[in-house]
Order: C-alpha cells, then sequence, then structure tokens
C-alpha cells in the first residue's frame, strides 16, 4: 500500500510547506496554469492510474468490456450508452494497446483535469492533497468511465467559475459520452444562471436538449432499471456522502468568510445544497444508495474547494492557518488509513500492480 501513502503523502508535504497563491484574474478567480512541479504531477498521476495492473474493483469488468468491443463496429458504438468509451476501447484494440491504451487515455484526462482544478484553488498542493484518497485513488484507479467524466467535468468547473456557461456544458457533454451520470451536473448552472441576462437562457436550453436527445432518450427506462428499480446497496455510500455533507455544512454556515467570486459562490452553495440534499434521500431511504452514491462523485470537488479555501477563512495569523491546513490533513491521512485498512472492498486496490504486457484473452480470462 506504499504506492498509495507515497502518492498522498507528496502533495501533503508541500501543502504544509506552501503559502496561498495571491494572484487573482479580473473576474476574482485564479488562473489554471500547469508548469514547473505540475507538469510532473500530471504525469506521475497519469501513469500511476494509466498503468495500474488489476487494481480496482471493478478492473475485470472494464476488460470485459474491451473483449465486447473487438466485434463492435464504430456505428454501432456510438448508438450504445457511453459512445466515447465505446469508441475508446475500439482505438486502443486497433492501436494494439488493449486494456493499458484505455487505461492510460482515461488516466491522463483525469490527471489534467484534477491539476488544472487543484491550480485554480488558493492553496492548490492542499486541494491535490484532499483530492487523493477518494477522488484518485478509489474513482479514477477504480470506476475508469467515471474518473474520466469527473476529470472533464473539472475543467468544466474551472470555466463555469468563470461564468462560461457553453464551455461548461460543453466539457459536461464530453463527460456523459463517457458515463451519463456525469448529465446530473448540467443542475448546476440550471440553478444558478442569471436568468436577467436572457441571451444565456436559450443557448443553455438548446445544449441540454441536445444532451438529452444525444445520451439520454431511449436509455432511460435502463439507467432507472440499473439505478433506482434494482434497488442496488452501495457499501459505504453513508460515508461518502457524508464526506461531502460535511464542507457542505462548513460553506453553508460560513459562507461570508470565504473570499471567492460570485460566480463560484453560486456554484458551490448550489452543490452544497446538493450534497445535504442527497444525504438526506440516503438517510430517509428515499432513493438507492447506489443511486445517490453515483450522482455524489460528482460533489466531491465541494470538498477540495472548501478545504482549500478553509485555512484563509479561519485563521488572522499565520500560525493559525497552519493549524487549518494540518488539521485537514491529519483528517485525510485518517480517511485514506481507514480505507485501505477496513474498508470491504480495499483488497482490490491492494498490493498496488503496475500492468504487465498482457493478451486481451488472457487479461479476460485472469483471476486473482
Amino acid at each position: 500500500m506504499w504506492p498509495y501513502w507515497i502518492l498522498f503523502l507528496i502533495p501533503a508535504v508541500a501543502a504544509a510547506c506552501s503559502q496561498p497563491v495571491q494572484n487573482l484574474r479580473a473576474d476574482g478567480t485564479r488562473p489554471a496554469k500547469i508548469d514547473g512541479p505540475w507538469a510532473l504531477v500530471l504525469i506521475l498521476l497519469a501513469l500511476m492510474i494509466g498503468l495500474r495492473d488489476r487494481v480496482g474493483g471493478d478492473w475485470f469488468a472494464y476488460v470485459r468490456h474491451l473483449f465486447h468491443a473487438e466485434t463492435m463496429t464504430y456505428a454501432e458504438a456510438i448508438f450504445r450508452p457511453d459512445p466515447a468509451y465505446n469508441i475508446l476501447n475500439i482505438i486502443s484494440l486497433d492501436l494494439g494497446l488493449g486494456i493499458l491504451g484505455v487505461n492510460l487515455f482515461c488516466g491522463f484526462v483525469f490527471a489534467f483535469g484534477l491539476v488544472l482544478y487543484a491550480r485554480s484553488m488558493p492553496r492548490p498542493w492542499l486541494a491535490l492533497a484532499v483530492s487523493i484518497p477518494y477522488m484518485t485513488i478509489v474513482v479514477s484507479m477504480g470506476y475508469s468511465r467515471q474518473g474520466v467524466a469527473l476529470g472533464f467535468a473539472l475543467i468544466g468547473l474551472i470555466a463555469l467559475g468563470r461564468q462560461r456557461f457553453l464551455w461548461f456544458a460543453f466539457w459536461v457533454f464530453l463527460a456523459a459520452t463517457f458515463h451519463r451520470s456525469a448529465v446530473v451536473l448540467i443542475s448546476i448552472p440550471l440553478l444558478t444562471i442569471n436568468f436577467r441576462n436572457y441571451k444565456n437562457i436559450p443557448l443553455l436550453l438548446i445544449v441540454v436538449a441536445l444532451m438529452y436527445v444525444a445520451l439520454i432518450e431511449g436509455k432511460t427506462d435502463q439507467f432507472v432499471a440499473q439505478y433506482i428499480e434494482a434497488e442496488m446497496h452501495s457499501d459505504g455510500a453513508f460515508i461518502r456522502l457524508l464526506m461531502n455533507v460535511v464542507p457542505a455544512t462548513l460553506l453553508v454556515l460560513f459562507r461570508k468568510r470565504f473570499s471567492v467570486s460570485p460566480g463560484q459562490r453560486r456554484i458551490y452553495m448550489t452543490m452544497a445544497f446538493l450534497a445535504i440534499v442527497s444525504f438526506s434521500l440516503l438517510v430517509g431511504g428515499v432513493l438507492p444508495s447506489t443511486a445517490l452514491d453515483r450522482i455524489a462523485l460528482y460533489l466531491i470537488p465541494l470538498q477540495v474547494f472548501v478545504f482549500s479555501n478553509l485555512p484563509d477563512c479561519f485563521g488572522r495569523y499565520k500560525s493559525q492557518k497552519q493549524a487549518v491546513v494540518l488539521s485537514i490533513l491529519f483528517f485525510y491521512t485518517l480517511v485514506l488509513f481507514v480505507w485501505l485498512n477496513y474498508a470491504n472492498f480495499s483488497h482490490w486496490w491492494q498490493p498496488y500492480r503496475m500492468f504487465p504486457p498482457l493478451d486481451i484473452e488472457e487479461a479476460y480470462y485472469m483471476r486473482r
């Protein structure tokens, strides 16, 4: 399990030693640039995610998906659920890369989105450290389709924070072509859009309609049957949704202390509302835990946003801010420790292995 600890400790130590980013754009947001050490971070993340071998609870399910893609044409891939992921599998097979090519692409997209998103936060290294235990290790290494969708969604959230609604819709559309559950993100601008600016409304509604026709129409019954009617139970959903509720509650209670742009405030207040509602629905037994758990994956950026801003909200002096940073790092150290040692399915992540050159049929029939 040491590779996971190293992946977490690198940004954690950097977060403990670094200062907040002071420079702002004209719109009150921070520039998101990948330079210097951050390029190395991107490469490290992409390779660790992409080169993993039999790591993650759904690893063999994705190998089976690749196996089925051998007989799939591009035309068939487009009209099946998650068309971009289907096409990616076919291209990887044509190039002779197999599951390695698929995972490398998904790993790069997730890492690119995460690094950009972290760089847009006031404390980038703290943001990265917060994202490692669950968003990176569990989601990106366990659920490839949701991982790549989340990578595109993170880029979209940066655009949305800068009031670029159509760019946000574009990135969400890309995300939904890999996993259609990403369409839930379109609710954020619908709830935060400035309705006094009427030119935004027709364009956004057109995008929503196109996304519905392209990704959901004719597939709604399958989605409802899989996540709602089947009443699937997701182990650990209570803890994962609770982890979103904690920052959501902090943001609602102390929103005036967060020195962020008006656009970002509306976005993350909306995400906080969705996180609290999702947790309430889970506790009340209104919806199955798996359905809520899948939605909660796209609310994890709320943790990154709140905790990367928190030290400068509650600390007046440098020592106080440092104490808040160390408290956050301790909390996520505990999260990683508990998950690695006590989670029901963490054994699928251990030990971490790098990918050997396997034939697709060999990988398909391989078992632990």
